[in-house]
């Protein structure tokens, strides 16, 4: 398995060290990245072949694009692919199916990715979906696994309509478990606890409460009822989350953020 990466940004990092750390071979990686620190950073931290510039690429190499939604369609026009050549492989949010086939020149051998953040670590989960009727064998489908299972966990979405929910879901899911964390530790301090009693309490109370989740044959609210003793203190904590309406503000914001993830997809699809 061959992979050019265009763009070396944090996502192609840690893909590519996670590639390498399953054990592919670093002369079947290179990257190419504008900017010359970057660059340099990959070259030293990896020893793959890095580029300012792409060139041509071999019938056997995947193409992962990299970059940013933004610079996604500059990017992808200078690339001179033959039609279908390549399995093209795209991280970038927002960026439709037929968008980039149409800036590749009818180029139907695609997938799209979701990835997240915890994928710098080794532990995240891309949602990945193929262009409907395009030319995407199902070795294709291996080769995206094999690449995103360097990093996490995947699924397939069947419908490119959902990907709007998978960056809802798991794309900005980081930062809600995040932003808990921080109200958490906050809660913690102003309670009297050390910054350091309360940040280690709050962290692997959290790490192990979805390390039991994932765990667990049962859903979160079966886990969450026998955490909430009657008359106990998490009930009372319940009560005050139900009356502020909390789950529902959470729902909502999901669905906000899967209407501007729509939004963004609608204007980066302008010609």
């Amino acid at each position: 398995m061959k992979i050019t990466f265009i763009g070396g940004g944090n996502m192609a990092d840690a893909l590519i060290g996670g590639l390498l750390h399953k054990g592919l071979a670093r002369a079947d990686l290179r990257a190419v990245e504008i900017n010359a620190l970057t660059r340099a950073k990959l070259q030293q931290k990896y020893a793959i072949a890095c580029a300012e510039c792409f060139t041509p690429a071999s019938a056997d190499e995947t193409i992962l694009l990299a970059v940013k939604p933004q610079q996604m369609r500059e990017a992808v026009q200078g690339l001179g692919l033959s039609a279908n050549a390549n399995l093209v492989i795209s991280i970038a949010a927002g960026i439709t199916l037929d968008s980039l086939s149409r800036w590749l020149g009818s180029h139907r051998r695609l997938i799209r990715v979701m990835p997240n953040m915890p994928a710098l670590i080794g532990a995240g989960v891309s949602g990945l979906c193929a262009l409907e009727n395009g030319a995407v064998t199902e070795d294709d489908r291996n080769c995206a696994e094999i690449i995103l299972r360097a990093v996490g966990s995947t699924v397939w979405i069947d419908n490119e309509t959902q990907m709007d929910a998978v960056t809802a879901v798991s794309g900005s899911g980081p930062a809600y478990v995040f932003y808990f964390i921080e109200a958490v530790e906050e809660a913690a301090r102003e309670l009297g606890l050390s910054d350091e009693i309360a940040r280690k309490l709050t962290l692997e109370t959290f790490a192990g409460a979805a390390q039991l989740a994932a765990a667990s044959a049962d859903r979160a609210a079966v886990l969450r009822e026998r955490v909430t003793s009657k008359g106990g203190t998490t009930e009372a904590a319940f009560a005050s989350m139900t009356a502020d309406r909390v789950k529902e503000a959470i729902v909502r914001a999901l669905f906000a953020a899967k209407e501007r993830g729509r939004q963004l997809g609608e204007q980066l699809d302008k010609d």
